[in-house]
């Protein structure tokens, strides 16, 4: 196997600059091939099979936190076709954060991004991909910013914006498990349809309604209870006046703002702009950080979200890319609201 490996290139999207537009070009990536890494006592080297596409990453490269020439991040799920590692073998499937390449080493003196430790999948337990969307960070967000910060009560009416995408899709239907009233809003028709019909909400409005304020209002008689937002802009200005007392927000992303070319922090705006509501309603407003929840919910989570996919009471839709070349498409798709689901680049 080590002579095989060793006959390998390894492919990889490196940064090519810090970005400066709204969105990102072909110019902002430069595809690299190099030699496979030798594998050191306490690593493996893995096989990249998905590679997740995720709103965050942009923020990463626009901050300068992704540095030009860095292999550009992404959490991926893998297989180990190398081991030193007395804990995983050839075969095996982890989750980890290979970033943006065929291959990848896990383990000792390779950074993990912090918080997110790589794991062993079980194949027959859910399928390998739900490990980066509803059984990993993505599913794990959707959980910690409605069940932790919001603790929905049943009977109560729980907002999703990009109610469609990875996260939205997770949130509406945790909420409705616990007897809530859920409503979505979402892009085109389809993207609606998909968010009533099959996940369930109780109604899904589209933030392309010229008076998307009356449209959520009529879809909200009795205001909003809790909000997690995704999105910002417009669309938190048509749920602003919706709150009622005592409502939460998680706030998760303000994906409709990433692309402002001042380069500040868009929370800081958003907070400003709901100010006088939130205290004037008592509204409790919760910046998400997934990390902040590893160590103490991973694990509920995992036993929770397993036992719902499982017994088939939750639907979830993810959007495939095939072949790494397409990362760079499948990236600026996504962050375009071109995408149906969850956004994933299939390697192998």
């Amino acid at each position: 196997m080590e002579d095989v490996l060793t006959a390998l290139e390894n492919q990889q999207w490196r940064l090519a600059r810090t970005p400066t537009g709204a969105l990102p070009v072909a110019d902002d990536f430069v595809w690299h091939e190099t030699r496979m890494p030798e594998v050191q006592e306490g690593q493996v080297l893995g096989r990249t099979l998905y590679l997740s596409m995720d709103p965050y990453q942009w923020v990463r490269r626009r901050s300068g936190t992704e540095q030009p020439g860095e292999i550009c991040h992404g959490r991926t799920v893998s297989q180990v076709v190398a081991s030193r590692h007395r804990e995983f073998a050839e075969g095996d499937y982890l989750f980890n954060t290979h970033g943006w390449q065929s291959h990848g080493l896990t383990g000792a003196g390779i950074s993990n991004f912090g918080y997110m430790h790589p794991r062993k999948l079980d194949p027959q337990l859910a399928p390998l991909s739900t490990a980066i969307g509803i059984m990993g960070m993505l599913g794990l967000t959707a959980y910690a910013g409605l069940i932790v910060q919001c603790q929905p009560r049943p009977g109560e009416t729980v907002v999703v914006s990009a109610a469609s995408g990875g996260v939205g899709q997770v949130v509406g239907q945790l909420a409705k498990l616990r007897g809530c009233r859920v409503v979505g809003i979402a892009g085109p028709e389809e993207k609606c349809a998909f968010v009533r019909e099959e996940l369930g909400f109780t109604a899904c409005v589209s933030h392309r309604d010229p008076d998307l304020p009356r449209a959520l209002a009529n879809a909200c008689p009795d205001g909003c209870d809790i909000y997690f937002e995704n999105v910002g802009g417009k669309v938190f200005e048509a749920v602003l006046p919706l709150l009622n007392k005592k409502a939460r927000i998680s706030l998760c992303g303000l994906i409709s703002q990433y692309g402002n070319t001042d380069k500040s922090d868009p929370r800081i705006a958003w907070r400003a702009r709901g100010e006088r509501t939130f205290a004037a309603r008592q509204v409790e407003a919760h910046d998400l950080f997934v990390g902040n929840y590893v160590d103490t919910y991973q694990q509920p989570f995992l036993e929770e979200m397993g036992a719902y996919v499982r017994e088939q009471k939750v639907s979830y839709r993810e959007h495939f890319w095939p072949g790494l070349a397409q990362a760079p498409q499948a990236f600026a798709a996504m962050l375009s609201g071109d995408n149906f689901g969850k956004t994933i680049v299939t390697l192998a």
